[in-house]
Protein backbone atom coordinates (compact mmCIF):
# COMPACT_ATOMS: atom_id res chain seq x y z
CA UNK A 1 0.00 0.00 0.00
CA UNK A 2 0.89 3.72 -0.51
CA UNK A 3 2.13 6.06 2.69
CA UNK A 4 3.39 8.38 4.28
CA UNK A 5 7.02 7.35 5.90
CA UNK A 6 9.49 9.33 8.27
CA UNK A 7 12.53 9.99 6.42
CA UNK A 8 14.82 12.39 7.59
CA UNK A 9 16.48 12.78 4.18
CA UNK A 10 13.08 14.66 2.55
CA UNK A 11 11.51 18.18 3.08
CA UNK A 12 9.92 17.89 5.99
CA UNK A 13 10.76 14.26 6.73
CA UNK A 14 8.12 12.87 4.87
CA UNK A 15 8.30 10.77 1.45
CA UNK A 16 5.50 8.65 -0.19
CA UNK A 17 6.56 5.01 -0.24
CA UNK A 18 4.92 1.38 -0.88
CA UNK A 19 5.06 -0.34 2.22
CA UNK A 20 3.63 -3.99 3.21
CA UNK A 21 -0.23 -4.11 4.31
CA UNK A 22 -0.82 -3.92 8.04
CA UNK A 23 -1.48 -7.02 9.75
CA UNK A 24 -4.06 -6.69 12.13
CA UNK A 25 -4.07 -8.72 15.57
CA UNK A 26 -7.32 -10.28 17.24
CA UNK A 27 -8.22 -7.54 18.87
CA UNK A 28 -7.81 -4.61 15.94
CA UNK A 29 -9.70 -4.08 12.92
CA UNK A 30 -8.82 -2.96 9.65
CA UNK A 31 -9.33 0.46 8.33
CA UNK A 32 -9.14 1.98 4.84
CA UNK A 33 -8.25 5.35 5.41
CA UNK A 34 -10.11 8.03 4.28
CA UNK A 35 -8.64 10.89 5.55
CA UNK A 36 -5.55 11.69 8.71
CA UNK A 37 -4.50 14.52 10.90
CA UNK A 38 -0.97 16.02 11.79
CA UNK A 39 -0.21 16.47 15.36
CA UNK A 40 2.72 17.69 17.14
CA UNK A 41 4.11 14.56 17.91
CA UNK A 42 4.03 13.55 14.23
CA UNK A 43 6.65 16.47 13.29
CA UNK A 44 8.78 16.93 16.71
CA UNK A 45 9.13 13.21 17.62
CA UNK A 46 8.81 11.11 14.55
CA UNK A 47 12.96 9.94 14.41
CA UNK A 48 12.33 8.51 18.18
CA UNK A 49 8.77 7.40 17.49
CA UNK A 50 8.76 5.72 14.26
CA UNK A 51 12.59 5.83 12.63
CA UNK A 52 13.42 5.86 9.64
CA UNK A 53 10.20 4.28 7.21
CA UNK A 54 8.51 3.65 9.75
CA UNK A 55 4.87 5.55 9.22
CA UNK A 56 4.02 8.41 11.22
CA UNK A 57 0.25 9.70 12.21
CA UNK A 58 -1.72 9.10 15.23
CA UNK A 59 -5.39 10.80 13.99
CA UNK A 60 -7.26 8.61 11.07
CA UNK A 61 -10.80 8.14 9.97
CA UNK A 62 -12.06 6.06 7.15
CA UNK A 63 -14.09 2.24 6.85
CA UNK A 64 -13.72 -0.81 8.40
CA UNK A 65 -12.72 -3.61 5.77
CA UNK A 66 -11.61 -6.21 8.52
CA UNK A 67 -13.86 -6.22 11.83
CA UNK A 68 -11.87 -7.85 14.66
CA UNK A 69 -10.96 -11.39 14.55
CA UNK A 70 -12.61 -11.62 18.29
CA UNK A 71 -15.28 -10.37 17.90
CA UNK A 72 -15.04 -6.95 19.36
CA UNK A 73 -15.62 -3.51 17.94
CA UNK A 74 -17.38 -2.13 14.66
CA UNK A 75 -18.44 -4.71 11.37
CA UNK A 76 -16.88 -4.49 8.56
CA UNK A 77 -18.09 -1.50 6.49
CA UNK A 78 -18.63 1.08 9.36
CA UNK A 79 -17.02 4.28 9.21
CA UNK A 80 -15.02 4.99 11.96
CA UNK A 81 -12.10 7.54 13.75
CA UNK A 82 -9.01 5.78 15.14
CA UNK A 83 -5.94 6.71 17.35
CA UNK A 84 -3.33 4.72 17.79
CA UNK A 85 0.13 5.74 17.67
CA UNK A 86 1.35 5.73 14.15
CA UNK A 87 0.52 4.26 11.17
CA UNK A 88 -2.48 6.80 10.50
CA UNK A 89 -0.90 8.12 7.10
CA UNK A 90 -1.41 5.56 4.92
CA UNK A 91 -3.73 3.30 2.77
CA UNK A 92 -4.96 0.95 5.61
CA UNK A 93 -4.11 0.86 9.37
CA UNK A 94 -4.70 -1.55 11.69
CA UNK A 95 -5.92 -0.05 15.33
CA UNK A 96 -7.17 -1.80 18.49
CA UNK A 97 -11.37 -1.89 18.91
CA UNK A 98 -10.98 0.45 22.49
CA UNK A 99 -9.56 2.40 20.00
CA UNK A 100 -12.27 3.54 17.63
CA UNK A 101 -15.18 5.77 17.50
CA UNK A 102 -17.87 5.02 15.35
CA UNK A 103 -18.55 8.38 12.91
CA UNK A 104 -22.79 9.87 13.04
CA UNK A 105 -24.27 10.02 9.66
CA UNK A 106 -23.57 13.21 8.55
CA UNK A 107 -20.15 14.13 9.82
CA UNK A 108 -17.39 14.23 7.14
CA UNK A 109 -14.99 11.68 7.81
CA UNK A 110 -12.21 14.54 7.31
CA UNK A 111 -13.72 16.43 10.10
CA UNK A 112 -13.61 12.81 12.23
CA UNK A 113 -9.73 12.41 11.67
CA UNK A 114 -9.46 16.10 13.31
CA UNK A 115 -11.04 14.55 16.46
CA UNK A 116 -8.98 11.54 18.12
CA UNK A 117 -5.39 12.97 19.72
CA UNK A 118 -6.20 16.98 20.27
CA UNK A 119 -9.84 16.55 20.91
CA UNK A 120 -9.50 13.85 23.84
CA UNK A 121 -6.69 15.31 25.14
CA UNK A 122 -8.81 18.37 25.27
CA UNK A 123 -11.59 16.66 27.05
CA UNK A 124 -9.55 14.38 29.71
CA UNK A 125 -8.07 18.17 30.56
CA UNK A 126 -10.95 19.87 31.37
CA UNK A 127 -12.58 17.13 32.95
CA UNK A 128 -9.20 17.14 34.97
CA UNK A 129 -10.04 20.56 35.95
CA UNK A 130 -13.11 19.62 38.01
CA UNK A 131 -16.30 21.28 38.34
CA UNK A 132 -15.51 24.73 36.14
CA UNK A 133 -18.69 25.96 36.30
CA UNK A 134 -18.68 29.63 36.92
CA UNK A 135 -14.43 29.18 37.25
CA UNK A 136 -11.96 31.13 35.48
CA UNK A 137 -9.90 28.59 33.42
CA UNK A 138 -6.64 29.77 31.21
CA UNK A 139 -6.15 27.84 28.40
CA UNK A 140 -2.14 28.53 26.89
CA UNK A 141 -1.60 28.02 22.84
CA UNK A 142 -5.38 28.21 22.73
CA UNK A 143 -4.73 28.79 18.80
CA UNK A 144 -3.46 25.02 17.94
CA UNK A 145 -5.28 22.15 17.97
CA UNK A 146 -5.83 20.85 21.72
CA UNK A 147 -6.25 24.45 22.60
CA UNK A 148 -9.24 24.92 20.32
CA UNK A 149 -10.93 21.93 21.96
CA UNK A 150 -10.42 22.84 25.33
CA UNK A 151 -11.15 26.71 24.39
CA UNK A 152 -14.94 25.35 23.33
CA UNK A 153 -15.08 22.05 25.93
CA UNK A 154 -14.62 24.58 28.99
CA UNK A 155 -16.88 27.18 27.95
CA UNK A 156 -19.28 24.00 26.85
CA UNK A 157 -18.88 23.23 31.04
CA UNK A 158 -19.46 26.61 31.81
CA UNK A 159 -15.75 28.23 32.54
CA UNK A 160 -14.87 31.84 32.21
CA UNK A 161 -12.24 31.00 29.32
CA UNK A 162 -9.32 32.78 29.09
CA UNK A 163 -7.39 32.24 25.87
CA UNK A 164 -4.09 33.08 25.85
CA UNK A 165 -2.25 32.98 22.31
CA UNK A 166 1.42 34.24 20.81
CA UNK A 167 0.31 37.29 18.91
CA UNK A 168 -3.14 38.74 17.64
CA UNK A 169 -3.90 37.11 14.39
CA UNK A 170 -3.73 33.46 16.09
CA UNK A 171 -6.66 34.87 18.68
CA UNK A 172 -8.70 35.41 15.31
CA UNK A 173 -12.17 33.24 15.81
CA UNK A 174 -11.50 32.05 19.59
CA UNK A 175 -14.47 34.33 21.24
CA UNK A 176 -17.04 32.53 18.82
CA UNK A 177 -15.29 29.51 19.98
CA UNK A 178 -16.62 30.54 23.52
CA UNK A 179 -13.64 32.39 25.27
CA UNK A 180 -14.58 34.95 27.43
CA UNK A 181 -11.08 36.57 27.03
CA UNK A 182 -8.55 36.19 24.24
CA UNK A 183 -5.13 37.81 24.97
CA UNK A 184 -1.47 37.63 24.35
CA UNK A 185 0.46 38.71 27.47
CA UNK A 186 -0.44 37.16 31.58
CA UNK A 187 0.53 40.02 33.07
CA UNK A 188 -2.31 41.71 35.20
CA UNK A 189 -4.75 39.16 34.61
CA UNK A 190 -6.57 38.04 37.35
CA UNK A 191 -6.70 34.42 39.33
CA UNK A 192 -7.56 30.71 37.67
CA UNK A 193 -8.81 27.97 39.18
CA UNK A 194 -7.70 25.72 36.13
CA UNK A 195 -5.06 26.28 33.53
CA UNK A 196 -4.81 23.91 30.63
CA UNK A 197 -1.01 24.84 29.79
CA UNK A 198 -0.08 23.76 26.49
CA UNK A 199 3.53 25.54 25.18
CA UNK A 200 5.66 25.38 28.01
CA UNK A 201 8.67 27.27 29.14
CA UNK A 202 8.80 30.47 30.55
CA UNK A 203 4.37 30.69 29.40
CA UNK A 204 4.21 27.76 32.50
CA UNK A 205 6.19 29.35 35.09
CA UNK A 206 3.23 32.35 34.66
CA UNK A 207 0.79 30.75 34.36
CA UNK A 208 1.20 28.68 38.01
CA UNK A 209 1.54 32.29 39.79
CA UNK A 210 -2.11 33.03 38.30
CA UNK A 211 -3.26 30.37 40.42
CA UNK A 212 -6.40 30.73 42.84
CA UNK A 213 -6.12 28.73 46.05
CA UNK A 214 -7.38 25.05 45.21
CA UNK A 215 -6.76 25.66 41.29
CA UNK A 216 -4.91 22.87 39.03
CA UNK A 217 -2.09 23.88 36.23
CA UNK A 218 -2.06 20.29 33.78
CA UNK A 219 0.87 20.61 31.85
CA UNK A 220 -0.65 19.29 28.62
CA UNK A 221 2.31 19.87 25.91
CA UNK A 222 5.91 21.35 25.28
CA UNK A 223 4.91 23.30 22.31
CA UNK A 224 7.92 25.70 22.97
CA UNK A 225 10.21 22.90 23.08
CA UNK A 226 11.61 25.40 26.67
CA UNK A 227 12.03 23.98 30.37
CA UNK A 228 10.08 25.26 32.61
CA UNK A 229 11.78 26.94 36.34
CA UNK A 230 9.21 27.00 39.25
CA UNK A 231 9.70 28.58 42.35
CA UNK A 232 8.12 26.04 44.91
CA UNK A 233 9.55 27.97 47.72
CA UNK A 234 7.78 31.32 46.47
CA UNK A 235 4.48 28.84 46.26
CA UNK A 236 5.16 27.78 49.94
CA UNK A 237 5.17 31.62 50.90
CA UNK A 238 1.72 32.04 49.15
CA UNK A 239 -0.07 29.63 51.20
CA UNK A 240 -3.08 27.49 50.84
CA UNK A 241 -3.14 24.50 48.39
CA UNK A 242 -2.21 24.24 44.96
CA UNK A 243 -1.39 21.69 42.32
CA UNK A 244 0.97 21.55 39.19
CA UNK A 245 0.25 18.09 37.61
CA UNK A 246 2.42 16.20 34.17
CA UNK A 247 -0.95 15.68 32.10
CA UNK A 248 -0.71 12.30 30.29
CA UNK A 249 -3.99 11.95 28.17
CA UNK A 250 -3.61 8.07 28.27
CA UNK A 251 -3.29 7.51 31.95
CA UNK A 252 -6.13 5.87 33.73
CA UNK A 253 -7.98 4.97 30.72
CA UNK A 254 -8.51 1.73 28.88
CA UNK A 255 -9.10 3.26 25.19
CA UNK A 256 -9.87 6.24 23.59
CA UNK A 257 -13.02 5.06 21.66
CA UNK A 258 -15.86 6.42 24.05
CA UNK A 259 -14.60 9.69 24.38
CA UNK A 260 -14.09 9.71 20.77
CA UNK A 261 -17.67 9.03 20.39
CA UNK A 262 -18.64 11.49 22.58
CA UNK A 263 -17.02 14.05 20.21
CA UNK A 264 -18.10 12.82 17.34
CA UNK A 265 -21.76 13.31 19.07
CA UNK A 266 -21.09 16.74 19.82
CA UNK A 267 -20.25 17.73 16.51
CA UNK A 268 -22.86 15.64 14.74
CA UNK A 269 -25.15 18.28 17.16
CA UNK A 270 -23.72 21.29 15.68
CA UNK A 271 -22.01 21.59 19.43
CA UNK A 272 -18.02 21.47 18.67
CA UNK A 273 -16.13 22.53 15.62
CA UNK A 274 -13.05 20.76 15.03
CA UNK A 275 -11.55 24.34 13.45
CA UNK A 276 -9.73 22.19 10.59
CA UNK A 277 -7.52 25.09 9.47
CA UNK A 278 -5.68 23.16 6.48
CA UNK A 279 -7.13 20.38 4.36
CA UNK A 280 -5.80 19.02 1.25
CA UNK A 281 -4.62 16.04 -0.46
CA UNK A 282 -2.41 13.78 0.95
CA UNK A 283 0.04 14.86 -2.18
CA UNK A 284 0.21 18.03 -0.19
CA UNK A 285 1.45 16.80 2.86
CA UNK A 286 4.55 18.38 3.08
CA UNK A 287 3.21 21.89 2.85
CA UNK A 288 0.45 20.73 5.31
CA UNK A 289 3.72 19.99 7.68
CA UNK A 290 5.89 23.12 6.77
CA UNK A 291 2.16 25.44 7.58
CA UNK A 292 2.28 23.85 11.08
CA UNK A 293 6.01 24.04 11.92
CA UNK A 294 5.89 27.87 10.60
CA UNK A 295 2.49 28.06 12.80
CA UNK A 296 0.36 29.18 9.89
CA UNK A 297 -2.17 27.03 10.36
CA UNK A 298 -5.38 27.60 13.02
CA UNK A 299 -6.62 24.32 14.30
CA UNK A 300 -5.95 21.26 12.96
CA UNK A 301 -4.63 20.21 9.42
CA UNK A 302 -6.10 17.27 7.88
CA UNK A 303 -4.67 15.47 4.90
CA UNK A 304 -7.28 13.36 2.26
CA UNK A 305 -5.98 9.84 1.37
CA UNK A 306 -8.45 7.72 -0.29
CA UNK A 307 -11.96 7.78 -1.00
CA UNK A 308 -14.40 5.09 0.79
Amino acid sequence: MQALVHDPESPSSLRRAEVPDPLPGPHEALIAVAAAAFNFLDLAYADAMHGVGGVPGEDAAGVVVEAAADGSGPPAGTRVASFAMGGALAGRRAVATADLGVVPDGVDLVVAAALPAAGVTALRAVRRLGTVLGRRVLVTGASGGVGRFAVQLAALAGAHVVAHVGSAPRGAGLRELGAAEVITDLDGVAPVRGVVENVGGPLLTAAVTLLAEGGVALSVGQASGQPSTIDFEAERRRGGHRAIEVFTVDTGYAGFGGDIEELLGLVAAGRLDPQIGWRGSWDRAVEAAEALRARKVAGKAVVEIGTV
